[in-house]
């Protein structure tokens, strides 16, 4: 039976984790919060490990979806890190949305142990992840990705091999710049519904079936009326990963003015005390404008 090994027990990771163990994989997860990893426990059949070094003992696949790229160093190099641990032929698997610098340095760190590296970023969401139907765009060795593909088929309903080491946060922050543009869009499209005193719920169950669609249109429409933003991607992980973006975009000279843009409105939200609402929650800015 394959073992894998969880790190990152969040609200992606957990339901990830889940999905792996009900799909009848070995499975071993580690949290640097205990109770979240006993939690875990309680309704899903796997191991609880207390520390990446001593979970890589035990899989042939290391997972991580974790925040940053700080804690993905952390995680493998730290005085417990899982670094030291893990077994030649290894495949790390890393979900976390992090710089593309960071993944073609780990990918040369792992060779060096005869393991391997695929930096796997995830679309989808929280929603995504419980129902296991996630994107996954990967960066590494072709031949590590395909070795991967039953463990990625658990939690996803699409993967695809990228290119390089790299090549799956570049993809990632594609991605996040086509979201960011369109939730402002939506955002100035709900506000202007409501100023103009149409039937705001009419108009959009219109306009979702015709050339406006999206799928921040169809599952955000209507909380973004409501005024609910407790739920999903916050705005403080769509800051981190959008400051990402900006980084790279210098270094390759794009020009994304859009996404500039909204990440500042997004800074003002997080000024504002809001961070851990969802990316939606642009539109409550533009309420608040005179």
């Amino acid at each position: 039976m394959t073992r894998v090994g969880f790190i990152g027990l969040g609200v992606m990771g957990s339901p990830m984790s889940s999905h792996l163990s009900k799909k009848g994989f070995n499975t071993f997860v580690y949290n640097r919060t205990q109770e979240i990893s006993k939690k875990w426990a309680d309704s899903n059949k796997g191991e609880v490990k207390t520390s990446p070094q001593d979970l890589a003992k035990s899989v042939d696949f290391l997972i991580m979806c974790v925040g940053n790229d700080d804690d993905v160093r952390e995680i493998l190099f730290s005085k417990d890190g899982a670094y030291s641990s893990l077994k030649s032929g290894t495949i790390v698997i890393d979900h976390t949305t992090t710089s593309a610098k960071l993944a073609k340095e780990l990918s040369t760190k792992l060779k060096n142990k005869n393991c391997y590296y695929l930096d796997a970023p995830v679309s989808g969401g929280q929603l995504g992840a419980e129902e296991g139907n996630l994107t996954i765009m990967a960066g590494g060795e072709k031949e590590a990705y395909k070795k991967s593909l039953d463990v990625l088929a658990a939690y996803s309903k699409y993967s695809k091999y990228m290119g390089e080491s790299g090549s799956g946060q570049l993809t990632k922050m594609v991605n996040q710049i086509a979201i960011a543009g369109l939730l402002q869009s939506l955002s100035e499209a709900v506000n202007f519904s409501e100023k103009s005193g149409l039937n705001s719920e009419d108009v959009f169950n219109v306009i979702s079936k015709g050339a406006a669609q999206s799928w921040q249109m169809d599952n955000r429409w209507q909380t973004m009326l409501k005024d609910e933003f407790d739920f999903g991607f916050t705005v403080d992980w769509m800051r981190k990963d959008l400051d990402i973006v900006s980084a790279e975009a210098k270094k390759i000279d794009a020009n994304i003015p859009i996404t500039e843009l909204v990440n500042n409105f997004y800074r003002q939200i997080q000024i504002d005390g809001h961070g851990e609402l969802d990316t939606s929650s642009l539109v409550k800015r533009l309420r608040k404008l005179p």
